[in-house]
């Protein structure tokens, strides 16, 4: 497994991972309405890749196949973190938290933030965070659930 740099031109394997995290692994904790409204069939792929190019994620590929990708901002915000759906198990996630880490400590960031899914929240609290609040964002006029979770890094000194 390879861990590199987003590329321009990797919005559509983006896309297909995000799609299938949802679709095939979040259906499990999430109904088929909610589903859809998170990842709708006629999704805006311009503003969807828009965001991914603004986020420059890192990237996981097996044999050349991209099948994961995390970002994490300037002030500690994870806005994506996605695994494929077709690649469960495989380490992928963890591996991206850890590039995210070690992206978090050259830039000397205190903490880590996310707006995690029901699906991944047991996996962040894995890595160490922790439930800030519970939170229930409105997609296509359906309510979701999701938890802001924090995680306070270690002081480089």
């Amino acid at each position: 497994m390879e861990i590199r740099r987003f590329r321009s031109g990797d919005e559509a394997a983006l896309f297909r991972v995000f799609f299938t995290s949802i679709r095939e692994v979040a259906s499990k904790d999430y109904s088929p309405e909610q589903v859809e409204a998170w990842a709708p069939s006629d999704f805006d792929m311009v503003a969807w890749a828009d965001q991914v190019r603004k986020n420059q994620p890192f990237i996981a590929e097996i044999d050349g196949e991209v099948v994961g990708y995390a970002d994490v901002q300037s002030d500690g915000y994870i806005d994506q973190f996605y695994v494929s759906g077709l690649h469960p198990g495989q380490g992928i996630g963890t591996r991206l938290m850890a590039r995210i880490h070690a992206e978090a400590k050259s830039l000397g960031l205190a903490a880590l933030t996310s707006n995690v899914s029901k699906t991944a929240e047991p996996f962040f609290a894995l890595h160490g965070f922790h439930v800030v609040e519970r939170r229930f964002p409105v997609r296509r006029g359906v309510m979701l659930e999701n938890a802001l979770m924090r995680k306070a890094l270690p002081v480089a000194g």
